[in-house]
Parts: structure tokens; sequence; C-alpha cells
């Protein structure tokens, strides 16, 4: 208990009330770039929702793809907000200090649910691809914050590749996705590195952060022009994990998204060959796809999958089972390249937060609330 004036009160009155959900609201603008950014401006945002932060509770970071002018190098900038979306404040810049070239795409946030080395769980990292602007390398390197986002530090280099350019028969790397599993971090990233396949998707593993296991196969197709792009992996109650990715060269339409179920993430490679993703009433989701699962919708919750193709969302409440029912949803969010879902606390609540679409000119980032029924 504390004293407080001479009463006594409960410990939790020293933070800020805890709230786990808000009105509706749409288009709510996270960033709106000066007019010398060059286009598209801001693309593929990225959020995270923070449960505790000092006296603050259920905090969201947000982060995007920044092309700011140069010099200086560009950088992804964290911005935060303490009442689930309604307002948003600057709060750091995550800043290349290693390449002397920039984080220039793909950033991911992620919190660390227990300690790894020498990184104590709530540390939280982003990782991205530092890319030069004549796009000569891809480099996806990790950073980290031990005050939630306030500050951060250089961890580790983790996959290096050629040309920033996605065409088959050149050799970047790119799109991080973070996850734990069996008590180490895993990065999966799209890798053109293979000489057999134009890009297929991979992950690597470390138990320090600072040393990366060797490069593992989690979806490739025989036809080297094939390409599966963009992992994102949600976890179901049943056990077992959900994939989402991009099939460049998929028979339904190019980039059309699919999904694999495994009882491990680290095992996609031998799960069935992915199924194609499509709505009851025939709407059919094409690139750059979000996976996230909810508890809210019946004792399966419910997955949501978002993709670059809809306003809407995809939505499904029986695991994903083969044959089960992918039911598209509209919402008040607009379209976005590698839009992000994030649950909110309340669960039936839906963050979308998208930074415009891939050819655009005067993106910004915005961020809307769907309600789940």
């Amino acid at each position: 208990m504390l004293l407080k004036l001479g009463v006594l009160v409960s410990p939790l009155s020293a933070f800020a009330s805890a709230i786990t959900s808000v009105p509706p609201f749409t288009g709510v603008t996270i960033f709106e770039p000066p007019s010398d950014y060059i286009a598209p401006r801001t693309i593929y945002a990225r959020t995270l929702l923070i449960s505790q932060d000092g006296k603050h509770r259920n905090v969201l970071l947000a982060t995007w793809e920044n092309d700011s002018p140069q010099p200086p190098l560009v950088y992804f900038p964290i911005f935060r907000s303490t009442n689930l979306g309604q307002t948003w404040t600057p709060l750091s810049n995550v800043t290349d200090t290693q390449n002397g070239w920039g984080l220039r795409s793909q950033p991911f946030l992620y919190e660390m649910p227990e300690p790894i080395g020498g990184f104590p769980a709530g540390t939280i990292l982003c990782a991205g691809n530092s890319i030069p602007t004549n796009r000569s390398n891809t480099q996806i390197d990790v950073y980290a914050s031990r005050d939630k986002g306030r500050t951060w530090k250089f961890v580790s280099h983790v996959a290096a590749g050629g040309e920033a350019m996605a065409d088959n028969g050149l050799t970047p790397v790119w799109e991080p996705f973070i996850m734990t599993v069996d008590h180490q971090i895993v990065v999966f990233y799209s890798d053109q590195r293979d000489p057999l396949h134009g890009q297929k998707l991979s992950h690597q593993m470390s138990s320090d952060l600072l040393n990366w296991g060797p490069v593992v196969n989690d979806v490739r197709y025989s036809n080297f022009s094939n390409r599966p792009g963009m992992t994102t992996i949600a976890h179901l109650p049943s056990g077992q994990y959900i994939m989402t990715y991009e099939y460049g060269g998929a028979p339904e339409a190019d980039f059309a998204v699919y999904h694999r179920l495994s009882s491990s993430p680290l095992t996609f490679d031998a799960a069935d060959p992915g199924i194609v993703l499509r709505a009851e009433t025939g709407e059919l989701p094409i690139s750059s796809p979000y996976v996230t699962w909810t508890p809210h919708g019946g004792a399966n919750g419910t997955i949501v999958v978002s993709a670059n193709s809809h306003t809407g969302v995809f939505l499904n409440t029986a695991l994903a089972t083969p044959g089960s029912a992918w039911t598209y949803v509209q919402t008040n969010a607009t379209q976005s390249y590698a839009r992000v879902v994030q649950v909110l606390p309340d669960n039936r609540q839906i963050l979308i937060t998208g930074g415009g679409m891939f050819e655009g000119t005067s993106n910004s980032v915005t961020t809307t609330i769907f309600e789940l029924d």
C-alpha cells in the first residue's frame, strides 16, 4: 500500500488508469510527411502494443518506412500513443549506426516476452532493412531498446543480401518478422540468395541476439520464377501456427495470399504446400498480407488477415482448417501496402494501420479501429 496525503491507497492508483477500449475511429493521422519527402513518402507501417510502460498501460508504438530527403540518412521513426491510437506523439528515431546507409525499408517492432542472452524481458526490438541510396546492398539488422522505445542501440547483423531490386536472379533479403520460439529469437524473412529459387521464405535463430544460426527454409517452390514473400505468423489456440504470405506466380492471381498451418513455426517447409485464401463471397486478397489472432469470436477465436488489395479484412473462426470458411468484412480503413492489424486489449477491437500505397505520391500514416461482431 502507498501513503498519499495521509490516506492508504492501492499501489495501482500510482499508475495511469488502464484504457482497454475506445470508441471506434477512422483515419487518425499518425504522421503527415513534409512536402519534400520522396514519393511514396511513407509505406509499410507496423505497430506494437506494450502492456506496461512506467505509469502507463496499453501503450502503442508505431513505425514505418520513411522516405525522408537525403542527407541525412533515412531512419525508422517511433511514435507513441497512450490512448489506444486516438492521438500520437513522436518518441524517437531508430538510426543506422553501423553501415552508413540508413534504415530504409520494412521495419518490424517486437517486445521480448522473456530474457534471452543479455537482454531482459520487455526489451523492444526493431528489425529492418538497411539499404544505401544506390540500392546496391540489403542488410537486415536488429536494434534494441531497454526503455520502451525511447533510445536504441545496434545489436547485430542478421542477413546480408545484394541489390535491393525485386528481380529474379538478384540476391536481396527483405521483410523481417520476429518471434520467440524455444527460448530463442527467430527472424523470418524473404530471401533471394538461393540460386534454385527466385525468392523463398527463410528464418534464422539466435540464443543471444548476437550470433545467428544457419538459414532454414520455410516456403519454396520448384519453379524458379515463383516468389513467396512477406512472412507473418500467428499462434492459434489449437497449438498450431498460421503463416500468411503473398505468392508471386500463384495460379489464382499473381501475389495471391496463401496460408499454411504447422505445429511449429519452424517447420512450415514440411507443412502442406499452402492454400489460397478466398472469401466465401469470392473476394481474393492479393499482396502484402498480415495475420493476427484474437480470442474474440467463439471457442476458436478469430483469425484476421489484411491484404494490400482490399480495404476490408478476411476472418476465419474455424482455426483456418482446410475447407473452413473465410468471411470478407468491410472496414473504414483505407487500402495500404503491407498494412498491419493489431489486436487491442478489448479483443474485439482491431487497429488497422497503414502508410499508404506502394505507388502513392503523397502518402501519410493513418490508423483506424475496426470492431468485430
